[in-house]
């Protein structure tokens, strides 16, 4: 019967079938990379997933998973292999690392955009919404939407972090807290504790675009709490965004020493993301001196 059902549906409905069962997959992957000890490969296997995703957009562009994985895809990449590249090559090579950044940049935007299709199919103009309104636009997504609304804020946010000289990026920061804020609303434990690392950042921005280092210290200890203090992640992004504003150079010193002390084995779940944290963390305490103007 099956197969004399495909023998009666058109090729189009077949291939179509074939790209949504592809794409399925792909969406719900992610695991093997976050358990790999070999951060250098999978930076060199990300491009060709990530591409092969949109090409399947292509064809299917209203794919929710996929439009999901996409944006999460491009944000991590680009957190992880460019803008952290930026980081460590700076010292020495100040055009590369602007380069990189730029990249980054145009990254992150890419995965905003995919988050934003994805918010838009059930929230048909959201994204301009969320510029005029943004808490009341954040407040119309549903809580089975708590992927796309964390990780197109993720993305916008991380956009604005290296954008800083943007103003139309920095116009949108009340939207990226929004969306953040929403999210921790429908699960602040969402992908262990994702969200409060992430407002980390967030809240490290000035006063005069709304942010509080108190607020921020506050997303560490809650993001240290969530993940049993076995995740490098906020320790890296609270010494890099509030200790180097308070000018606290000892505190800087001992969170990355805490982040370098994690054994990225013991939680083979988190494994890649701790490596990529702790690289991070080695790049920013060879710098300690250009970040803080008192010597030790």
């Amino acid at each position: 019967l099956a197969t004399l059902a495909l023998a009666a549906t058109p090729a189009c409905s077949v291939r179509k079938f074939a790209i949504n069962k592809v794409a399925n997959v792909l969406s719900r992957g992610g695991e093997v990379y976050a358990s790999d000890d070999d951060p250098d490969l999978v930076a060199q296997a990300l491009p060709f997933g990530l591409k092969t995703m949109e090409s399947l957009l292509a064809e299917s562009p209203e794919h929710r998973g996929l439009l999901l994985a996409t944006c999460r895809g491009f944000t991590q990449y680009s957190y992880a292999f460019v803008d952290t590249e930026a980081m460590i090559v700076e010292p020495q090579d100040y055009d590369r690392a602007q380069y990189l950044r730029e990249r980054a940049l145009r990254l992150y935007l890419r995965a905003r955009g995919y988050g934003l299709r994805g918010l838009e199919l059930d929230h048909p103009g959201i994204t301009r919404r969320l510029q005029l309104s943004p808490a009341d636009a954040a407040a119309e997504t549903r809580p089975d939407e708590i992927g796309t609304v964390f990780w197109t804020g993720a993305a916008w946010g991380a956009a604005l972090s290296v954008g800083k000289d943007r103003p139309d990026l920095l116009a949108d920061v009340d939207a990226v807290r929004a969306l953040l804020r929403r999210a921790l609303e429908i699960d602040e434990s969402y992908e262990n504790g994702a969200i409060h690392q992430t407002m980390i950042a967030i809240e490290a921005l000035p006063e005069a675009m709304g942010g509080s280092l108190d607020r921020a210290t506050q997303h560490f200890e809650r993001a240290v709490e969530l993940t049993g203090g076995k995740q490098a992640g906020p320790f890296v992004a609270f010494a890099e965004n509030v200790d180097v504003a308070r000018q606290d150079r000892s505190a800087f010193v001992a969170d990355l020493q805490k982040a370098l002390a994690i054994d990225p084995d013991a939680q083979p779940s988190t494994r890649l993301a701790n490596l990529i944290a702790q690289r991070r963390a080695r790049s920013l305490l060879d710098r300690v001196d250009e970040l803080f103007l008192e010597p030790e």
